[in-house]
């Protein structure tokens, strides 16, 4: 949670009141109103954060753009004005360096012993298998009783399926790192449970890629325990920190997308029909307006600076805090007119909800292909699919790293 302080002139407080990150109960897909306030009146403004931080609000489109690009801006998340969300993710942070929290030249290795894993051809290669998953998890709901919660039944495990495959983690294994991924996303859990519960996921993961190391298979962990520890490049507690990241980002973030899209096409039929048909361009055109429309990271992207910048005309000092916000960037009219309306045939793939720069989300390719397979397979598999409770009904996740609808009942 934040508080927001509005200023005049850099540094200079015209007031100090309530921020709040939670979308209105109203309009529930749309920004905290308080953000949208900020990005029409004050766009560079600072904010008091939890532990007294005040870091820099960034709003609009061309300014986020500008810090996630701009050298001079670091994700460290060591350095003493860093933005944490909170004591957890401060915690974690401090105590397990992931890709995220990296900087040039030690990001630029890492990353690039991942990407050619997460090539857009690769991906592409992965859609029949994607299409299966999703037809069979399809054919249990078809087969199943009704009303049917579409995020434990569907939402979910296409992601979590497709992950495990992906990484080579067992698929049965899901209820423990499922449950540790809902430890680490939460907002304000114990700070030492968050901690233990990331120490248990790696520990298990540093046992499997010792044994993908004895045992290879054709995944990602058997590539990298063959080709880094073998070697002696890394060791297995660093490969177990990348595969952590993997894993909990990998499965979270498009679990919420698929229940929020859903959501959000059964609350505009009129947009629902223009993708019910599965037309390829289409949907995938669909999945990019869903992303920029629903923007579901709540932490944003957190920054510090290390050089002395401008931004939307004020200057951010060295060793600042910047908090830029990916949700208001996306409904910048700007960069996108009318942008508080879902338009599936809407050209909006440069939107930043995947992030922009060098730190751009690893795992964009493999999303956009299952979001694509998934909406392009459900409502014409189930073309009467329809909510089974009034969507004001739907209650929302307000506390967790990730925005998402904790169920949505549905049925045909």
């Amino acid at each position: 949670m934040l508080r927001a302080r509005s200023t005049r002139q850099q540094g200079e407080p015209v007031e100090d009141r309530r921020f709040p990150m939670a979308r209105a109960e109203d309009r529930p897909f749309d920004p905290a109103p308080e953000l949208t306030r900020r990005a029409e009146e004050d766009p560079v403004s600072r904010v008091k954060l939890w532990d007294g931080g005040t870091p820099w609000l960034i709003t609009r489109y061309e300014d986020v753009r500008t810090v996630l690009a701009d050298p001079r801006v670091s994700v460290d998340a060591t350095c003493p004005a860093f933005p944490h969300t909170n004591a957890v993710s401060k915690a974690r942070d401090t105590t397990m360096k992931t890709l995220m929290q990296m900087d040039a030249p030690e990001h630029t290795v890492q990353r690039r012993l991942l990407s050619p894993e997460f090539t857009i051809e690769k991906m592409a290669a992965l859609r029949p298998r994607i299409q299966r998953i999703v037809d069979d998890l399809i054919d249990g709901m078809l087969d199943g009783p009704q009303p049917v919660d579409l995020v434990a039944a569907f939402a979910l495990p296409v992601p979590t399926q497709v992950i495990c495959e992906l990484l080579g983690v067992p698929y049965a294994d899901r209820g423990f790192f499922q449950g540790v991924a809902h430890t680490l996303v939460m907002d304000e859990p114990d700070p030492g449970k968050a901690v233990a519960a990331s120490e248990d996921l790696n520990g298990y993961l540093e046992q499997l890629v010792v044994r993908k190391n004895a045992e290879p298979g054709e995944d990602l962990l058997s590539t990298l325990a063959v080709e880094q520890f073998r070697t002696g490049a890394m060791n297995p507690r660093e490969i177990a920190t990348l595969g952590q990241l993997l894993l909990v980002a990998g499965h979270d973030t498009t679990a919420s997308m698929i229940a929020l899209g859903t959501a959000v096409l059964l609350a505009n039929p009129d947009q629902l029909d223009l993708v019910r048909d599965g037309d390829p361009a289409r949907v995938a055109g669909a999945v990019e307006e869903l992303l920029r429309y629903l923007s579901i990271t709540h932490t944003e992207a957190r920054r510090v600076a290390r050089e002395d910048l401008e931004i939307g005309g004020r200057l951010v000092r060295a060793g600042e805090g910047i908090v830029a916000v990916k949700s208001t960037a996306n409904r910048d009219p700007a960069a996108f007119p009318d942008p508080d309306s879902v338009d599936v045939r809407r050209e909006a793939r440069h939107h930043v909800a995947f992030g922009h720069g060098r730190h751009v989300c690893l795992g964009a390719p493999l999303a956009r292909v299952e979001l694509q397979v998934v909406y392009g397979t459900l409502f014409r598999r189930i073309p009467t699919l329809k909510s089974a409770i009034p969507l004001e009904e739907l209650k929302f996740d307000e506390n967790a790293v990730f925005y998402t609808v904790r169920e949505l009942p549905v049925t045909w």
